[in-house]
């Protein structure tokens, strides 16, 4: 229903505010801008047209933000950015952005776009983040399996688990409805730690450590209870966790940690966190603790 009070130019702001300064032709209409007064805006330049009915509110130089929000009205009002854009924009890959792919209920095809089509996208798989309609980290990480090295694709779960707390859990329900998606072998053997995969420099600077010494290895990032762990000896129960500033410096990265410490703790486990100074700096101390703690002191 068309807001009377207030200006043309104000109503397509309300509009762009929530919405990366996107907006589309059906939307305009809706809220009474005629299709003159659109017209008028789009010669003089209020409007700039980003694909066919879908323009940006008076911005020449979009964000990718803008650019992926634009993709998604541009498929319709039920369409959701997928694929590896959707990782992108969750931050889930650190890679360039990708070209805007977007999956909707109906065949669609938009130069620039790379569309999907999936009838009944179930709702479970979809949220909004930064206004944007956009597939949930668990069914992102499903559809980008098959794209992903186990590397990156280890690294991506990871993400997911730091940024949104997606747990192994999550992503066997999307692949539970999915189950022959492409990669869905690739992504539970990470899920379930079959995969050795090491995330980050401190990791494999601490394997190092142990292999110097003669160490035994644990079992790296593997799923235990509700929690990934990042090293662990179950002989030995002993539980390991290295903490970079990278995942460890929010609060929420700080209550999960202490979850992770009091659930080994709960299972039997010796617990101890090591930091970069404690891999590098004080190497030796730490490798009489481990050898002290694995029977080899």
């Amino acid at each position: 229903m068309a807001d009377k009070g207030r200006t043309v130019e104000q109503r397509m702001a309300r509009l762009a505010s929530g919405a990366q300064g996107v907006v589309a032709r059906r939307e305009l209409l809706a809220v009474g801008i005629t299709r003159a007064e659109i017209e008028h805006r789009l010669a003089t330049g209020a409007l700039i047209p980003e694909y066919r009915g879908v323009y940006r509110v008076g911005h020449a130089a979009p964000s990718v933000e803008a650019r992926y929000t634009a993709a998604v009205k541009a498929c319709g009002p039920r369409a959701v950015l997928s694929g590896m854009a959707a990782a992108y924009l969750l931050g889930l890959v650190k890679r360039p952005p990708a070209v805007p792919e977007v999956t909707a209920p109906t065949e669609r095809r938009v130069p620039g776009i790379r569309a999907r089509r999936c009838r009944r996208l179930d709702r479970r798989d979809t949220m909004r983040f930064k206004g944007i309609p956009v597939t949930t980290p668990a069914r992102t990480l499903v559809d980008v399996a098959a794209e992903l090295g186990a590397g990156e694709l280890a690294r991506a779960c990871h993400e997911a688990h730091v940024r949104f707390g997606t747990t192994p859990a999550d992503v066997e329900a999307v692949l539970a409805r999915r189950p022959t998606a492409p990669g869905a072998g690739k992504l539970r053997r990470i899920l379930r730690g079959d995969d050795p995969v090491l995330l980050s420099a401190l990791e494999r600077a601490f394997l190092r450590l142990l292999r110097v010494h003669d160490l035994p290895l644990p079992e790296t990032n593997r799923p235990v209870g509700a929690h990934y762990v990042d090293c662990r000896w179950p002989a030995h129960r002993l539980t390991v966790e290295l903490d970079g500033y990278r995942y460890h410096h929010t609060r929420h990265a700080w209550e999960q940690d202490r979850e992770r410490e009091r659930a080994a703790r709960a299972r039997g486990d010796e617990f101890r966190r090591y930091t970069w100074a404690d891999v590098h700096e004080h190497a030796e101390a730490t490798a009489a603790e481990i050898a002290r703690l694995t029977g080899r002191g």
